[in-house]
């Protein structure tokens, strides 16, 4: 195992609020959209009881688009006197428009990209967010969110979002674990004076780093005027943000004298989000509606990308190779091309094909760890032994870099049950299980591990304290039912 994985986590940090943390963040988290909706649903089903998909925020895990979300945020964070390093991006599967923070994380809807016109206006929403993070900002109060743990923080924001989105109040319930009032979307709701702090405060930050003000006013403007309309696709954000017209107006006022107003997103950033873009559509829409709106007559790179991804998803796989590889020529250099069509062979029962684009993205990007998850994966599935074996170093190492990824643990243990080591798949299976708050079930395999592993041993002590964590674990929940009586 490698160094740094069996000292990644802390029993101390583990909570009851771990399992919805751990769940949303990286349950079946390796491959692109699709798999994530189904296995998710099931994951929640069973944390949650059946809540309906419709109303639970689906949370996505994509290299490409976090990328594309960090990089903006990075300096705004930056120059807000935030640590980048401690606040997880977030993408939520919703095609209305919202975004949010909490302490540790900042999410947006996929609805939010889609409806932007240019990268300003991504940025300028983003910019808003590190104004509400920098704040503090919470009619909860900063007591409630410094006594949070960071997994309960995670399953706070989604919870009030899928309330904001308009779920029934029992979906939230179950990603919040809160009580009735909390639950109402109270969690996330700014005050008017809190909202216009945060436009003031991401104009300075946008000014800071050189960037125009332009996408936060452009962005609110349509906000306003659809809300006007219909209101429909806009309605969760305003229900947590509130605009009124003195406040548009003011940000309008200001943004429109500062000194970066007039500058314009470079065309490498517009067509950076185009693609962007396209992907999600590609992944979010049904196949039909992707190629009425990209049509053959469309030759562009995002047509192309939706197309294959349309493709794909249509399980029409000769035309989505056709499709990805012409990308893969015009851009030889992308690991997310050559991480689709890794995708596509892999999931059409082409194992062996898919190793060689995996292992591209892989060398083209590695510092991606779901990419290494990827390749590792289809290593994995062909049973050789270099192959498992060199899975099982990809897999370790994507696990220094998240190590609550409980895809990437259950891998593991699959490949170290398809080598015969027993004892390693154990504790690789109780990982996973630690991972998403299944403590009883952690208990037993870790103890499985304990009982075959060498004393003294860092595997050895690993399971020790999964052991000793679940059992904690345990007695805190029959302290809480004593509590109830």
């Amino acid at each position: 195992m490698a160094k740094g994985v069996e000292r990644a986590r802390s029993p101390a940090r583990l909570g009851a609020c771990r399992a919805a943390s751990a769940l949303l963040r990286s349950y079946m988290s390796v491959m692109s959209f699709r798999p994530i909706f189904l296995r998710l649903s099931v994951c929640l089903a069973a944390l949650f009881g059946w809540i309906g998909i419709a109303s639970a925020q689906t949370l996505l895990r994509d290299a490409e688009i976090e990328q594309f979300l960090e990089d903006y945020t990075r300096p705004l964070m930056e120059v807000a006197g935030i640590n980048p390093e401690g606040i997880e991006i977030l993408i939520v599967g919703d095609p209305n428009f919202n975004a949010f923070a909490g302490p540790g994380v900042m999410g947006m809807n996929t609805g939010t990209i889609l409806m932007a016109e240019t990268p300003n206006e991504i940025e300028g929403v983003l910019a808003h967010e590190v104004g509400h993070l920098a704040g503090a900002h919470s009619v909860r109060g900063p007591e409630a969110y410094a006594k949070a743990s960071r997994p309960a923080m995670l399953s706070l924001v989604l919870g009030a979002a899928a309330i904001a989105a308009g779920a029934p109040p029992e979906a939230g319930f179950g990603i919040l674990g809160l009580g009735q009032n909390a639950a109402m979307g109270t969690a996330l709701t700014y005050s008017r004076g809190q909202e216009s702090a945060a436009d003031q405060a991401a104009l300075s930050y946008l000014e800071a780093i050189g960037h125009s003000g332009r996408g936060l006013m452009t962005s609110f403007e349509r906000l306003s005027n659809q809300l006007l309309l219909s209101g429909r696709d806009v309605k969760p954000y305003l229900q947590t943000h509130p605009i009124g017209l003195k406040r548009v107006a003011a940000l309008n006022d200001r943004a429109s004298q500062m000194q970066h107003f007039g500058d314009t997103d470079s065309e490498e950033e517009i067509f950076r989000l185009h693609m962007i873009q396209a992907k999600i559509t590609g992944f979010m829409s049904e196949p039909f509606t992707t190629l009425r709106k990209y049509p053959l007559s469309d030759q562009t790179q995002p047509a192309r990308y939706a197309r294959a991804v349309a493709y794909y998803r249509d399980s029409r796989l000769e035309k989505a190779l056709t499709e990805i590889d012409r990308l893969i020529v015009d851009d030889p250099d992308n690991p997310f091309f050559e991480e689709l069509k890794g995708q596509m062979l892999f999931e059409h029962g082409k194992v062996r094909e898919a190793v060689e684009p995996h292992r591209k993205s892989v060398e083209l990007a590695p510092q991606y760890a779901l990419l290494k998850i990827n390749l590792a994966r289809a290593l994995v599935a062909l049973e050789g032994d270099e192959e498992v074996t060199e899975g099982i170093t990809l897999l370790q190492t994507a696990l220094v870099q998240e190590p609550d990824n409980s895809f990437a643990w259950s891998e593991l243990a699959r490949a170290y049950a398809v080598k015969r080591n027993e004892p390693m798949a154990a504790l690789s299976h109780a990982e996973a299980l630690f991972s998403v708050g299944n403590t009883p079930e952690a208990h037993r395999f870790a103890s499985l591990a304990r009982d075959k592993l060498t004393p003294g041993t860092p595997e050895h002590l690993r399971a020790l304290d999964i052991i000793r964590a679940s059992e904690d674990d345990a007695r805190r929940a029959r302290a809480r039912g004593g509590n109830r009586r």
